[in-house]
């Protein structure tokens, strides 16, 4: 007689009496497709976060260095400009002394001018008629040009110790104004510094905030496709359990042995007969073996119940191997 392949018996069975286990089967299995498919783009985007984020810690770090050293030129910058305060300060007193000594020198020249208006001072003629020959009156005449010319080089030399004063100032105050002008330079620079360094790690702080949340998306995600895997493989298992419980209803089972055997060997089929072995029944059993079990007649033709019984018991002595199909 033909024989029903069991596979194909099985087949039939899941579409005819499990529908429900199939759609919910198919179901999670387009869960678990669309589930990896988000897997790889977090994967993804979690690479790019974590790329994007050690830009921003290199960019943090080359700013945080420039600031350092912006800072370190500051300071000097700022020493500096103290000293050169410093010698502004010192420049502006000796200024007003050397103005002082000018009104004093100004003011002995003017009391001299008046006493030699008033005569208080030998003039000329006096000079002449009270030398007492020549070489007398060479000296005392060169003594009245030196009197009279001292209060002159005295005030010169004082104004032009002032005016180098004041030059020097001007000389320390552009001096100290350029390091200022290139101090505020420096600390607006430091401050945009800063601000770079800021948002650089602002920006690496929120980078690694969306990392993390991604990697527990992912993880999570990683969780539940492990659980539909799971569901699908016990909705596989339950989907095989009900074929092969449908298919022994359908042919008079459950069976003394495996159904898939009994499938292969008969068909079901406890009238089955194979005329060139003699072997019968559902399990199709040898004669001779039949008799070995105590079974009587025909075994095509004994009651069910009394081929399943020796059907467990040759199952009990052999298992598989008394069948062909095993």
């Amino acid at each position: 007689m033909r024989k029903i392949p069991a596979i194909a018996l099985l087949a039939v069975a899941l579409v005819a009496v499990a529908p429900a286990l199939a759609a919910e089967i198919d179901a999670l299995r387009g869960k678990v497709d669309g589930a990896r498919k988000e897997a790889a783009t977090l994967a993804a985007e979690i690479r790019a976060s974590h790329e994007r984020f050690a830009a921003a810690q290199e960019e943090a770090a080359v700013a945080t260095d420039r600031e350092r050293e912006l800072s370190e030129l500051l300071a000097s910058g700022r020493e500096r400009a103290a000293r050169l305060k410093a010698e502004v300060v010192a420049a502006e007193q000796l200024l007003m002394r050397e103005k002082r000594r000018l009104r004093r020198a100004r003011g002995a020249l003017a009391d001299r001018l008046r006493a030699i208006y008033q005569g208080g001072s030998p003039s000329t003629a006096g000079v002449v008629f009270a030398s007492s020959d020549m070489d007398d009156l060479a000296v005392r005449a060169e003594y009245l040009e030196r009197i009279e010319e001292s209060g002159t080089l005295l005030a010169e030399r004082v104004e032009e110790v002032r005016d180098e004063v004041r030059l020097g100032l001007r000389r320390v105050a552009e001096a100290k104004r350029r390091v200022d002008a290139y101090n505020e330079r420096l600390a607006a620079a430091r401050a945009e510094i800063a601000a770079v360094r800021g948002e650089a790690e602002a920006a690496a702080s929120r980078l690694e905030a969306v990392a993390a949340e991604r990697r527990a998306a992912l993880a999570t995600l990683k969780g539940k496709i492990d659980e539909w895997v799971e569901e699908i493989e016990a909705a596989e298992a339950a989907s095989r359990a009900a074929a092969e419980e449908t298919v022994g209803r359908w042919l008079g089972g459950p069976y003394s042995i495996p159904t898939y055997i009994v499938m292969c060997e008969s068909g079901g089929n406890y009238g089955a007969l194979n005329p060139s072995s003699g072997a019968g029944g559902a399990y199709q059993i040898l004669p001779s073996t039949w008799e070995a079990y105590g079974g009587r007649g025909a075994p095509h033709e004994a009651p069910k119940a009394e081929q399943d019984r020796i059907a467990a018991e040759i199952w009990a002595d052999s298992g598989g191997s008394a069948w062909v199909c095993a």
